[in-house]
């Protein structure tokens, strides 16, 4: 039995993309019979046991006197301690800027702890917002810097992470592996169901296209013009905006477009038992996104796991394998007729989107399913005999 310490800046009851994924893993590193303890901030409502999972709700605000504690805590457990923490610079306090929390890692790397990396997001860019946004940046690299001398090894969400992370480990031989983000959403089998959904947002047998996101500021602008151009194309089909923000989005189409009103349906924030129905129930899915599909994009891993057809584009951080997959349609970013044309050709072509269900189903069973993720960590965990520094 192996012993994990996970730490990271949200977790359930907590909502958010690295909650899920921690929650995840916990619970999969418990069924294989290891001893598991999350340390996470305080939550307003309780925390859900699960065997083999013991939540530790003593990260505070992650200040100072929080780590001493934090560290009062850990030492009471067998060194060295194998601690993965799941890294977003905004998780941790400080207005993202906690270069406290870094250091307090590296101490506990130069005290024997094996302390792993997983990266979800590196960085904030410099440029790419107001000039104060350049202060956290450059406070991010610093961090960063730190938490490279203090690593044993670096998983990245996606491959594009470690050259943007590489430079700051000036020279350290570091390990960098890629571990792909999985789907949050579990795959409910319910044909009953799905059929129920079918009929009621497209009673009369029409093709229903898909889209899952939360509808922010970075998707909204690429989804628009796609749909204005598809407005023939969904007067013989259904649209489904889904996930939370959709209901909000529909209510701008309706007022820009009326015509399309019986046609585009929302179903806002929804269960995942119930998420995963409607995914099932959609024929294909559009999903543009303004960096490139990459694996980190959990509401396409959400789709490539329930085995649907999926125009989306290419961009900075799209993986080399989506291209020969097979399992999905990709056009260049920024291209509103190319995917138009994607979308129109694979609504009229019933085999071909036969044939990327069953790539895309194939392609995430082998690659990116969370048995591959957990037996990469645990495979690495046995490979350690000696700890950062």
């Amino acid at each position: 039995m192996r012993e994990w310490h996970l730490i990271t800046g949200e977790y359930p009851p907590q909502t958010g993309g690295v909650s899920d994924y921690t929650h995840r893993v916990a619970k999969a590193l418990a069924d294989e019979g290891d001893d598991v303890h999350v340390w996470c901030p305080p939550a307003p409502a309780g925390t859900t046991n699960y065997a083999g999972v013991t939540v530790h709700r003593d990260l505070g605000r992650v200040t100072s006197a929080d780590l001493r504690s934090l560290s009062q805590e850990l030492d009471r457990f067998p060194g060295p301690r194998q601690i993965l923490v799941q890294w977003v610079p905004h998780a941790y306090g400080f207005r993202s800027m906690n270069v406290g929390f870094c250091l307090w890692l590296w101490k506990r790397s130069r005290r024997g702890d094996c302390v792993d990396l997983m990266v979800h997001e590196p960085f904030l860019a410099f440029g790419e917002g107001s000039w104060r946004q350049n202060v956290p940046a450059l406070v991010h690299r610093l961090m960063v810097a730190i938490l490279l001398r203090a690593a044993t090894r670096v998983w990245v969400s996606i491959p594009s992470w470690e050259r943007r992370l590489r430079p700051y480990a000036f020279g350290r031989d570091v390990p960098f592996e890629w571990l792909p983000v999985p789907s949050n959403t579990p795959v409910v089998q319910d044909s009953a169901g799905v059929r129920s959904l079918r009929k009621q947002y497209s009673p009369d047998g029409c093709l229903i296209i898909g889209h899952f996101g939360t509808y922010g500021p970075a998707v909204a602008p690429l989804l628009e013009p796609i749909l204005s151009a598809l407005e023939a194309t969904v007067l013989t089909s259904r649209m489904l905006l889904l996930g939370a923000g959709s209901d909000e989005y529909l209510k701008l189409i309706h007022q820009n477009r009326p015509q399309l009103a019986s046609r585009v349906h929302a179903t806002g924030s929804l269960p995942l038992n119930d998420l995963s129905r409607h995914l099932s129930a959609c024929d294909l899915l559009v999903q543009p996104f303004a960096d490139g599909v990459s694996s980190r994009r959990t509401s396409f891993m959400a789709g490539l796991s329930h085995g649907k057809p999926i125009v989306t584009n290419s961009g900075a951080a799209t993986e080399a394998l989506w291209a020969g997959s097979g399992a999905i349609s990709l056009v260049p970013l920024g291209d509103t007729g190319a995917f138009v044309a994607a979308i129109e050709s694979l609504c009229r072509d019933e085999d071909r989107r036969n044939r990327m269900a069953d790539a895309a189903k194939k392609l995430y069973q082998e690659r990116f399913d969370l048995a591959h993720i957990i037996a990469r960590l645990r495979q690495v965990e046995d490979r350690q005999t000696t700890c950062a520094f």
